[in-house]
């Protein structure tokens, strides 16, 4: 805006700032409107930036994640998943991307996908979502050392607590033969028909 860069130009960037840098940056996507509010803004924490787009937009928290993500924020990104929907497939491929590299943040965004799923969110999800994103789970676990009984009885109370879509979860999981993951990855885990889950 061009009051915006006169503020910046005279040496102004707080006031310049507060008064357009939020309201008057728009991009085709959340992540590109954060990079260009932060490049206009090199003296400002980047997480502070990122936290003042979403308080912009009450409700909408959980549409920030893949912007926090790519940012490198990735506690931050799991706190707004979680505050709001996000799409499913988007923490679906979060989970898979980073089930070595971050295992727990991987973990935490393939059991946000599984429940956002079970309780509705996401357009034309089918079964592969849901093996898609237990498969990634599964992988995530097994890179942090975690038991495989234990991530399952999570998974269990987490459809237990859903609404909706809890059941189609289910059902979807307790259809696959009874496997360990492949150690290969996520993406060959569910070519595998993934690793069951038994529902009692």
């Amino acid at each position: 805006m061009f009051c915006e860069g006169i503020l910046l130009n005279a040496g102004f960037p707080d006031d310049a700032y507060a008064r357009y840098a939020v309201e008057g940056t728009y991009a085709t996507t959340n992540l590109a409107t954060f990079k260009a509010i932060a490049k206009k803004y090199p003296g400002r924490p980047r997480d502070t930036i990122l936290r003042d787009l979403v308080a912009s937009q009450p409700g909408n928290e959980g549409k920030w994640f893949a912007a926090a993500k790519d940012a490198g924020f990735f506690e931050l990104a799991i706190e707004l998943a979680n505050r709001s929907p996000s799409d499913p497939r988007t923490l679906i491929r979060a989970a898979r991307d980073f089930a070595e590299e971050r295992p727990e943040f991987a973990l935490a965004a393939g059991m946000t996908a599984l429940r956002g799923i079970a309780n509705g969110c996401g357009y034309d999800i089918t079964g592969i979502d849901v093996l898609d994103a237990y498969a990634a789970v599964m992988a995530a676990a097994g890179a942090a050392g975690m038991d495989e009984t234990a991530v399952n009885a999570d998974m269990r109370a987490l459809i237990a607590a859903s609404h909706g879509g809890g059941e189609f979860v289910g059902r979807v999981l307790a259809r696959q033969p009874r496997q360990r993951l492949r150690r290969d990855g996520p993406a060959s885990a569910a070519r595998a028909a993934g690793t069951a889950l038994r529902i009692r």
